[in-house]
């Protein structure tokens, strides 16, 4: 608590942390001797392990900030190894996943990616976006809208274009802020999966690695719109994960602050043709029902807007009379 709460910088949250390290350790190694006793022990050696990897990912955050990034990985993969499938809640492969990108070490997280971009487990932002951006690294320097539109794809094209589809229908949030299109503000300290306090996350820490990867922001940019097209009904029914959510938008406004304008699921904008369209159609209807029902009254209407209509032609044919020679009106009249 005081290297969450008191801490004035990371040097000295670190310090705190590894104090605390040093007790919780203790406190691990006696209870795990007295777990078999009784259930009171086990869960009390429960406690003291959650509390030990609680710490120990709080040192490896702050080795990260601190630019120790080999220590940091190195922390964050022992982790992940000792960490029981139960604690997978807390993301340690995306803290991982965060530190080697910024190492700029694809390969290994190629390799995290491939244990955990399965399909059996859960979905994160962080998990869909890499997985786009290392797809979209091999083709993104080459890339060109106007050039694949007359050719066609190439398959490592198809398949970047596939990762970012998907990783847009995850969470349809982030590339707007990924594209600097809505402004960025600081993370909320709980984010919603799929939800825009997790696409602020997840842009304020990889919109860097983004950029680092020349055209990958182009790609992004030309072909993440195109998700939309393969769900016409995103509440009802999804392509590769779940139907959306409808409840983020609620969740959402209470993560954020007041003054952020929270991001809703994008919405397809109708054409203004067909906004006109409908929109003469329904007064027109109205117009019928209303002369159906009440004829007398829109007779009277009708002739009243008609003379309001001619009035000023009159005034203009009356003005043209009067200045006009008559010789001139004569022949306009008779062509």
């Amino acid at each position: 608590l005081l290297a969450e709460e008191e801490a004035v910088d990371i040097v000295e949250a670190e310090t705190k942390f590894k104090e605390a390290y040093q007790i919780a350790e203790k406190s691990y190694r006696r209870s795990q001797q007295l777990q078999h006793q009784n259930q009171l022990m086990e869960s009390q050696h429960r406690r003291d392990t959650n509390v030990m990897i609680y710490i120990r990912r709080r040192l490896a955050m702050c080795a990260r900030k601190l630019g120790r990034l080999k220590e940091a990985v190195k922390m964050f993969k022992d982790l992940a190894k000792e960490v029981p499938p139960i604690m997978n809640v807390l993301n340690i492969h995306e803290n991982l996943l965060e530190c080697l990108l910024e190492m700029g070490n694809y390969a290994d997280v190629q390799a995290v990616l491939a244990k955990y971009d399965d399909i059996s487990l859960p979905k994160s932002a962080a998990i869909c976006y890499t997985a786009a951006l290392l797809k979209a690294r091999s083709v993104a320097d080459k890339f060109s809208a106007d050039v694949a539109g007359k050719r066609g794809l190439t398959v490592s094209e198809m398949a970047a274009v596939e990762a970012i589809h998907r990783a847009v229908e995850f969470n349809p949030h982030v590339p707007k802020y990924l594209l600097e299109m809505k402004p960025l503000i600081l993370p909320p300290e709980h984010i919603l999966k799929r939800g825009d306090s997790e696409a602020i996350s997840y842009a304020f820490y990889h919109l860097t690695h983004w950029k680092r990867v020349d055209g990958a922001l182009n790609l992004l940019h030309c072909t993440w719109e195109g998700t939309f097209r393969l769900l016409p009904y995103p509440l009802e029914k999804g392509h590769l994960f779940y139907p959306y959510p409808s409840c983020t938008e609620c969740a959402d406004r209470e993560l954020l602050p007041a003054f952020h304008e929270v991001s809703v699921y994008p919405k397809k904008e109708l054409p203004f043709f067909i906004l006109f369209t409908a929109g003469l159609c329904s007064f027109t209807a109205l117009l019928a029902l209303l002369t159906h029902q009440y004829p007398d009254s829109m007779g009277v209407i009708a002739r009243t807007i008609l003379n309001w209509i001619a009035a000023p032609l009159h005034f203009i044919l009356e003005k043209a009379d009067s200045v006009l020679p008559t010789s001139l009106l004569h022949l306009l009249s008779k062509m």
